[in-house]
């Protein structure tokens, strides 16, 4: 009796003694972590590595950005060479509820020739075809079981404007779902140039 008086004494004192070194813990101590780096980030500077760099100030990797500064994507693309070379920013800030204004407004900044339009052959068949279909015909293997495919020779397809078609590529229409997180504006405009082919029924 006695050694399980003694038992029950030592388990109260040990709880007694839990609960007051519990209570007097620093409050901003987490306590022990299992695995910590798994599941707490490490801080890393987006402007400044281990090193500091000797050239700029605050001993930075990078500049900081003019006071100011608005982030947007730039295409800067350049055709052409010497005094002829064509360079434009391609940057568009067209709603994608506006398609009329892209109607209205854009032009295609990429010449025409054989090279662009291979090009964009190419581009077609990568991201288009399967969809629309070798001619444009709306008879791809995709198209056929998602149905509502336009036909680009057809008289409500036929007339559509380079603008209409750079839109439709970058956010869509009805059916067909957004395709400018996947093709970069030049790409795009070379694929309107292949489009414009197929509409002819070239």
């Amino acid at each position: 009796m006695k050694l399980k008086s003694l038992y029950r004494y030592s388990l109260a004192l040990a709880v007694i003694l839990t609960a007051a070194f519990s209570c007097t813990r620093d409050p901003n101590n987490p306590g022990k972590q299992y695995a910590p780096n798994m599941y707490l980030p490490v801080g890393y500077e987006p402007y400044r590595q281990e090193k500091a760099n000797p050239i700029n100030p605050m001993g930075l990797t990078m500049r900081l950005p003019v006071e100011g500064t608005v982030a947007r994507r730039n295409y800067k693309t350049s055709f052409g060479g010497g005094d002829s070379a064509k360079v434009d920013l391609m940057v568009y800030n067209i709603p994608a509820d506006s398609i009329s204004i892209s109607e209205r407004v854009l032009k295609n900044p990429v010449p025409l020739n054989e090279n662009t339009l291979a090009e964009g052959k190419v581009l077609f068949e990568r991201y288009c075809q399967h969809c629309h279909g070798a001619t444009g015909a709306g008879d791809g293997k995709v198209g056929a079981v998602y149905k509502g495919v336009p036909n680009y020779a057809s008289d409500a397809y036929k007339n559509l404007n380079e603008g209409h078609i750079f839109h439709v590529i970058t956010y869509g229409k009805a059916r067909m779902w957004p395709h400018g997180s996947q093709i970069n504006p030049e790409e795009r405009w070379k694929i309107v140039h292949y489009v414009q082919k197929l509409q002819k029924g070239a």
